[in-house]
């Protein structure tokens, strides 16, 4: 699983080290990853064949011709890029996706257990707070209707 986050320089020849925790083959990411650009962020969505093979499934069980299997087919395949490892465990991006993710000198690697994310350090930070604010929110709603059913129990189940 992909775990973790962090600070990376991408060079001029656009090569960006990964981290040697996430080139492994529990992921299947020991040779190469895939990175397309994210279908729910402002950035690039990365991971090994075991992700591929979760988005391959899940596109599979849609009806062929649906609206909902032809754009993650065009998305996750069509938009794909196959990168390999050099002997030094980086990964040269294509001019392409960096445009994308406007990837700057100093990105941001997050794990995200089956997948990663590769980000522009400024949108990153700005990704970071609404998603730490969201899970605060989220955690409290759940302690809320903890409550309320622990409540609905003591209180007889009226």
């Amino acid at each position: 699983m992909f775990f973790s986050t962090f600070e990376k320089q991408l060079d001029g020849k656009r090569r960006l080290l990964i981290p040697q925790e996430f080139r492994t083959a529990d992921n299947g990411a020991d040779a190469r990853i895939f990175c397309f650009p994210s279908i729910e962020a402002d950035c690039l969505e990365a991971g090994g064949d075991h992700l591929l093979a979760t988005y391959v499934e899940m596109i599979r069980g849609l009806p062929f011709g649906s609206k909902e299997r032809s754009s993650l087919e065009w998305q996750v395949l069509g938009e794909q890029t196959r990168l390999a490892f050099d002997g030094g465990g980086r990964i040269t991006l294509p001019e392409g996706l960096c445009a994308e993710a406007d990837l700057g000198e100093t990105v941001m690697i997050v794990g995200l257990g089956d997948r990663f994310q590769i980000w522009n350090r400024d949108k990153w930070a700005a990704r970071r707070a609404e998603q730490r604010q969201a899970a605060k929110d989220g955690m409290a709603q759940l302690g809320a209707l903890r409550l309320a059913a622990q409540l609905k129990v003591e209180g007889g189940g009226s």
